[in-house]
C-alpha cells in the first residue's frame, strides 16, 4: 500500500527527526487520503502524526544495524528538496 514511505533505516547519518516526522505525515496523508486537512480532521491528523513520529523513532532505535543503506536518498537530503524549502522558508520570512 505505502510503498513511496521513505526508508529511514540505516542511514548514514541516522535518520533526523525532521525526516521521521515527514515520513510520519506521508504515512498519515496515504492512510487517511487527506492531504491537506482542515477543521475537525486537522486536529485528529496532527495527533495521529505525534504518535507515529514516536512509534517510529523508538522502533528505529530498537532495530540492529542495517548492513546496507537504502537505495535512494531520502528526499530532506536531496539538494533540490533542501534548495525549495530554503527558497519557501525565505518567501515566508519576507
Amino acid at each position: 500500500m505505502c510503498r513511496n514511505i521513505t526508508e529511514l533505516r540505516g542511514l548514514e547519518p541516522a535518520a533526523t527527526d525532521d525526516e521521521i516526522a515527514a515520513a510520519a505525515r506521508q504515512y498519515i496523508r496515504k492512510v487517511s487520503g487527506l492531504r491537506d486537512p482542515s477543521g475537525p480532521h486537522s486536529a485528529a491528523l496532527k495527533a495521529a502524526v505525534t504518535e507515529v513520529t514516536a512509534t517510529t523513532t523508538r522502533l528505529l532505535e530498537q532495530l540492529p544495524d542495517r548492513r546496507q543503506p537504502p537505495k535512494t536518498v531520502p528526499p530532506l537530503r536531496r539538494p533540490e528538496v533542501r534548495a525549495r524549502i530554503a527558497a519557501r522558508a525565505a518567501a515566508s520570512a519576507r
